[in-house]
């Protein structure tokens, strides 16, 4: 990761706890970058954890008191509890202790912040819009939860004056940014566990616009009825509004339609006009969902005063990001892909991509449902959704920083599903999965928790021919 000299230098020590996950691991980059003292720990070993190492930051495997440096500020994010070891012991010390959206806005200090949230397309569109703004020679900052590749990370310190960041919703820690540029990609109700109902949910989003900055602008896909609804209450409190979407999908007029969409198993491509201007994207990657995904990226683009036409180019440049249907290998004619899906729409979505990939053959999906309240609310959707595979397989649910319910596991969904099955041990279920899956067919191991192990373990089933028909 490259150094951004001209920023000013950030001092001090960070200790962060849980620093193996996705985004925290993403800001102690950042941080170390700007020149602070970063030291972390996690509770098992991974290949993330030695990647920090590299960077020079000392990293501990386990939770325990003695790992928390009496000088350091200490980072948690909401997975993190009390009674945590590390936490209580800053607790007891009297240390400052930052929530990881804190200690980003840090990193990002000194930039022009641009915070994309929705309830899924965070990690596409920030990593779109990322790689767009750096093939127009602008260098932005980039913290994005996936690898994206032409990065080589999910944290990028850049020596421009943009930084690109997804923005939380999961717990209203994004209202400790104030964007400059701000995406809603949709407002589709989710962590229904921390807000009351798909009301409050919206309300979150509506006081996320109000943390604009006085000229900023908020883009808005308006295909989505809670980012419509968005739009109109963030006009109504007198705030500059772009609204992106296809006339047909959309319930009233938008300010950026897309028409003309081409669809295939390689890329998609559309026609994107505004009242200023008029270009076609022609993307890398395959489904109509990230035609809109570019288009907000687009948007941004060009309010960072990108010209219309460079930006539609640049975005030819972005290939993917890790676990965003990602290619993990194939035997023969079969092939495996890896995706971060945990929402009914983001399944759906993920299946009909593999739909266009897969061509004739057919689809094989091993699911492993992310939180146990999660399942308990969307069980119906994600079995309508998963249905939309020729075969399923559900595994148990990942519990994430849950504890079980009593009456909640997989079975709730795969009950919803002719013809699947529902395999508690994650590895069987993935054998399982690799053995129906045809001479020519597709599978994609899907959900936001470790399920991502299984594609290694489809590879090796087919590779010893246990998966032939």
């Amino acid at each position: 990761m490259k150094g951004a000299g001209r920023f000013t230098q950030i001092d001090g020590r960070f200790h962060f706890i849980g620093i193996g996950g996705a985004g925290m691991s993403v800001v102690a980059e950042l941080l170390v970058n700007r020149g602070a003292c970063v030291s972390g720990s996690d509770r098992c070993a991974s290949a993330l954890l030695r990647r920090l190492e590299g960077l020079g930051i000392e990293v501990h495997v386990g939770h325990d008191a003695r790992n928390v440096p009496s000088d350091a500020t200490v980072v948690v994010s909401t997975a993190i509890q009390e009674s945590n070891p590390e936490l209580a012991c800053a607790r007891q010390r009297g240390q400052s202790v930052l929530h990881r959206s804190q200690a980003l806005a840090l990193a990002a200090s000194g930039m022009r912040f641009i915070g994309v949230a929705g309830a899924h397309g965070k990690t596409t569109t920030s990593g779109m819009l990322a790689v767009a703004l750096r093939e127009a020679g602008e260098d932005p900052s980039v913290a994005v939860g996936g690898i994206v590749p032409q990065f080589g990370s999910g944290a990028y310190l850049g020596s421009g004056d943009f930084f690109v960041a997804e923005a939380d919703e999961s717990d209203g820690s994004f209202l400790n940014y104030s964007p400059s540029i701000e995406i809603v990609t949709n407002v589709e109700p989710d962590h229904l566990d921390r807000y009351e109902d798909a009301g409050a949910f919206e309300e979150i989003f509506l006081d996320f616009s109000r943390r604009l900055t006085p000229q900023g602008v908020l883009v808005c896909c308006a295909e989505d009825p809670g980012a419509a609804r968005l739009a109109v209450a963030a006009r109504k409190e007198g705030r500059r509004v772009l609204s992106y979407g296809r006339p047909a999908k959309c319930a009233g007029a938008v300010d950026v339609q897309i028409v003309d969409v081409v669809s295939s198993a390689k890329g998609v491509s559309a026609t994107v006009r505004s009242s200023a201007a008029q270009v076609r994207l022609e993307l890398a990657v395959p489904g109509v969902h990230n035609i809109l995904n570019a288009t907000a990226a687009w948007i941004a683009g060009v309010e960072c005063g990108v010209a219309p036409e460079e930006m539609a180019r640049a975005l030819a440049a972005f290939t993917g990001t890790s676990r965003r249907f990602e290619w993990r290998g194939a035997v023969g004619e079969r092939r495996v892909f890896d995706d971060y899906a945990h929402h009914p729409t983001e399944v759906s979505a993920a299946i009909a991509q593999a739909r266009l990939v897969a061509g004739e053959g057919e689809v094989v999906v091993l699911f492993q449902p992310h939180l146990f309240s999660r399942t308990r609310f969307f069980a119906a959707a994600f079995a309508r959704a998963l249905s939309e595979a020729d075969h399923v397989v559900l595994t148990d649910i990942y519990a994430a920083r849950e504890e079980p319910e009593e009456g909640v596991s997989a079975a709730l969904i795969s009950d919803g599903i002719e013809g699947a099955r529902f395999v508690p041990n994650m590895y069987d279920a993935a054998r399982v999965a690799a053995r129906l899956c045809p001479a020519d067919g597709l599978l994609v191991t899907m959900g936001a928790g470790s399920v991502t192990e299984c594609a290694e373990v489809v590879l090796d089933e087919w590779r010893t021919g246990a998966g032939d028909q």
